[in-house]
């Protein structure tokens, strides 16, 4: 079988997850890894048997045996790699979010259409079976119109201080916020109109770390639901687990709850912990990456492959960049924002 040669840029802790993905597909030839880091780009390297180590991106971009690259850097740090990217041609799968302003989205969309190349945001919570059970409850009418939202994603405070070396560049609304915000307007199929938001700043500063402690926002929505969201970057430490995520959906003939964190599907008690270990992101099934958290990475794989649109676009990216854009707005001005 002949491998389509594949490259990824960024190789911290999410990056891992691309390169584990591709080291294990079998079209895939994972060519190169390139990260700032040379000791952790050669770490990558020689545990995924990959042949190639770069430092400097433009270098991984001028490899002819790469036809399609992930970028896995922090949020501030993607519109000069996309926007290189689609200029070498190469396919791209990039996290999210897009990028943190309209502008670099718009830039980003320009030259991927003049490129003609392959580009999807890996928004992954769209494989995540429990919103993909609600997805197919809203379009057969199972939940009638959908008018009430609440969702939940916050992190404790390990994420910011320890977890992330770069917490005080970007924020937790582009870092937990823009999956919550793709996640309503993928499932309502909706725009939103208006929002307002309120957030605080200060456990973190008295930290050194000036980025907010959290957000706490109200969506309006053109077709009426209303959703409430909420994003956190203090939880304590002593949560079983990083992250929590709720997500509650009201509809005129019926709901929905998910639990996509403490959903407590294998609880594990040690004489040192009580934890709940992953089961569902990006376990490692019989030596092989799964869960959801991979499934959208094998999926940007087949578009390549198999000249198929990603089920994420760039425009997507744009449209989540917006809301979150204003609800930055509003919290800075104390006001509600109009789309």
């Amino acid at each position: 079988m002949q491998k389509t040669g594949f490259g990824v840029i960024g190789v911290g802790g999410w990056g891992e997850t691309h390169v584990r993905v591709y080291a294990a597909h079998p079209a895939v030839d994972l060519v190169a890894v390139c990260d700032v880091r040379e000791d952790r780009a050669r770490e990558m390297a020689q545990h995924y048997d990959v042949e190639t180590v770069y430092t400097d991106y433009r270098d991984l971009l001028d490899d002819n045996r790469v036809s399609a690259v992930s970028i896995v850097t922090p949020d501030f740090a993607h519109t000069d790699l996309a926007l290189a990217a689609a200029q070498a041609a190469k396919h791209v799968l990039i996290e999210k979010p897009l990028a943190t302003t309209v502008k670099e989205c718009e830039q980003i969309i320009t030259e991927v259409k003049r490129a003609g190349i392959k580009f999807m945001v890996d928004f992954h919570n769209r494989w995540n079976p429990p919103f993909a059970n609600i997805k197919s409850a809203l379009e057969n009418g199972e939940l009638g119109e959908p008018m009430m939202i609440y969702c939940r994603l916050s992190d404790t405070i390990f994420v910011p201080t320890r977890m992330l070396s770069w917490a005080a560049q970007s924020s937790l609304l582009w870092f937990l916020g823009s999956h919550c915000v793709d996640l309503m307007l993928w499932l309502l199929q909706d725009e939103v109109k208006r929002v307002f938001s309120v957030s605080r700043s200060n456990v973190l500063v008295q930290r050194g770390i000036s980025t907010p402690d959290f957000f706490q926002t109200v969506l309006e929505f053109k077709k009426g639901a209303v959703a409430t969201m909420e994003n956190c970057w203090i939880l304590p430490e002593s949560a079983p687990i990083v992250f929590d995520f709720k997500f509650e959906i009201v509809g005129s003939e019926g709901a929905a709850f998910a639990d996509g964190s403490h959903h407590r599907m294998l609880q594990r008690y040690t004489k040192d912990e009580a934890s709940y270990p992953d089961v569902a992101v990006c376990p490692d099934i019989h030596g092989k990456p799964t869960g959801f958290g991979t499934e959208s990475i094998r999926h940007f794989v087949d578009c390549v492959l198999y000249d198929q649109e990603p089920m994420v676009t760039a425009q997507d990216g744009l449209k989540v960049t917006q809301v979150v854009c204003a609800i930055e707005q509003s919290a800075r001005k104390g006001k509600a924002v109009e789309m």
